[in-house]
């Protein structure tokens, strides 16, 4: 093997343009290497925070739809013990309004009982006194007397 001059040139070329490359294209693509790498590194890192604030915002969520809930049915809770409670202080309210009705009407009927009787009373006494009048202007025998009685006692009935 003749190691000629031109092979001699060209390893001699190839060594500069490695020097070459070496000291001035190999740094900055190291460079722009290192910087993706630590960009991907740290888009991991984000996604991997990104992802734990995700879960911590669904445990959040779920967290306060369950408060949400607990409080709506508090809510529904205490509205139908309200709701329980206007209903009986109403049928009290109503149940006394009824008495007091009755009470009222018991008497009105009472007093009317009352009235009537007396009224009734004084008819009576009326008709007995007519009749006693016409018996003694009359003085008629036994036989008149029974009919006067009896239209007395008819007019009654």
């Amino acid at each position: 093997m003749d190691i000629n001059a031109t092979i001699l040139g060209q390893a001699i070329a190839f060594i500069v343009f490695v020097g070459f490359c070496m000291k001035y294209v190999w740094p900055p693509l190291m460079t722009a290497i290192t910087q993706r790498q630590k960009e991907v590194s740290d888009a991991f890192t984000a996604v991997e925070h990104a992802k734990k604030d995700l879960e911590l915002s669904k445990l959040n969520v779920v967290n306060q739809i369950q408060t949400a809930k607990n409080n709506a049915r508090i809510i529904l809770e205490e509205a139908y013990e309200n709701r329980a409670q206007l209903l009986n202080e109403a049928k009290d309210s109503a149940m006394q309004e009824r008495k007091k009705i009755l009470t009222e009407a018991q008497a009105i009927i009472h007093k009317e009982r009352q009235r009537m009787r007396e009224e009734l009373r004084q008819q009576v006494t009326e008709l007995i006194m007519s009749g006693v009048q016409q018996i003694i202007e009359r003085s008629l025998d036994e036989a008149e007397h029974g009919n006067i009685v009896k239209k007395i006692i008819d007019e009654l009935s």
